[in-house]
């Protein structure tokens, strides 16, 4: 057993040499993921119906934070359109992307499958439900800074996945291929009971659709204040196990024989992701694809060490859903296409060919 430990320490020592050398290399990409995201933000706060050009926004950031070196120069209602409308969309925007792409990032090392995304374990299924029945009954209530719908959205989301984590539990130990398909099964169950909810509640239909496509159009300040601390909390949590969740890439057993203890590790990471991700769909409904192809494109790029892909891939997560939802605002102004629309359009045929991908390498 121990010369079994000490192989495999030497097998993941080689990798992370690898990377040391390469350290440079990783910061430099991302700076410059980093960089990419604030031209692709800029570039969202300055289009819509009012063209609002680099220069004054530039100027107006500055005069907001105090550092003014001119008298305001710009029309009023410039102010009211970047920092009440598309500042805190972007900033949403952003932040949706990054968890999703996180989650998806983690989700796919977790199962070692890079077909595994952030909803897998029935987060989207269970958020609906909340959501839906707060748009059906009317409730009003407000929490946390919150409105009804995300925090009804964000707490039967949580719910459902302590009952799917549960529910594949095996003494004491949770299989990924048992919480696989438990989601999967929940996720089913949750679909058919919002379909229940459609049929009985003709008149908020289009309400309903809208929320359940995904789309930042209620991006407030209220909403990222909210929202911000699970982001915050599951990004730390996983790139503090980021070294373990490299370790699981070679297989829980190989990875418990280096030290690590896998069902900690695993229950730990599950929560962070399903806080992350409840709380981007709490705020912006259902995005699908970007916690799909988002980490799996980083990672054929950068390769499948987890300390530079999750941070890559939650930038690179953020820079796409702000460009997503961007066009999303302006392809069809005055009119509006749910963001999520745009994520699928781009997301479905990357799924079918790294599904074919997956058929040929099997043959």
């Amino acid at each position: 057993m121990l010369e079994t430990a000490r192989a495999y320490r030497r097998v993941l020592k080689r990798p992370v040499k690898a990377i040391q050398r390469l350290r440079p290399r990783g910061l430099t990409l991302l700076g410059a993921a980093t960089g990419a995201w604030f031209a692709v933000a800029l570039l969202a706060l300055g289009l819509g119906a009012v063209q609002l050009p680099p220069g004054q926004i530039a100027r107006m950031l500055l005069y907001s934070l105090g550092i003014a070196w001119q008298e305001a120069d710009w029309v009023r209602s410039h102010e009211v359109i970047l920092f009440h409308l598309r500042l805190p969309r972007v900033i949403l925007g952003g932040l949706v992307g990054a968890a999703l792409g996180l989650s998806g990032a983690v989700l796919q090392g977790l199962f070692r499958n890079p077909m595994a995304g952030p909803f897998v374990l029935g987060v989207s299924s269970g958020a609906s439900v909340g959501a839906v029945l707060s748009m059906v009954l009317g409730v009003s209530v407000h929490a946390f800074g919150l409105r009804a719908v995300p925090l009804m959205a964000f707490g039967t989301a949580l719910g459902t996945v302590l009952l799917v984590y549960n529910l594949a539990r095996v003494k004491g130990r949770v299989p990924t291929g048992t919480l696989l398909l438990a989601g999967i099964a929940i996720s089913s169950f949750l679909s058919a009971v919002v379909s229940l909810l459609l049929v009985f509640s003709e008149e908020k239909v289009a309400m309903i659709l809208f929320w359940l496509m995904g789309g930042l159009g209620r991006a407030d300040w209220a909403s990222i204040t909210a929202a911000l601390p699970y982001f915050v909390l599951g990004a730390v949590v996983t790139l503090i196990y980021a070294r373990d969740l490299n370790a699981l890439l070679l297989g829980e057993e190989s990875a418990q024989h280096l030290g690590v203890s896998v069902e900690r590790v695993k229950r730990t990471l599950l929560l962070a992701v399903s806080l992350m991700t409840a709380a981007a769909v709490s705020v912006s409904g259902i995005i699908g694809f970007v916690g799909l192809i988002i980490p799996h494109a980083v990672r054929m790029l950068i390769g499948p060490d987890h300390r530079l892909l999750a941070p890559m891939s939650a930038l690179v997560g953020g820079m796409f859903l702000t460009a997503a939802d961007t066009l999303a605002r302006t392809a069809v102004a005055p009119s509006e296409i749910p963001v999520g629309v745009i994520t699928a359009l781009c997301g479905a045929p990357f799924f079918l060919w790294l599904l074919r991908k997956r058929r040929v390498s099997m043959m």
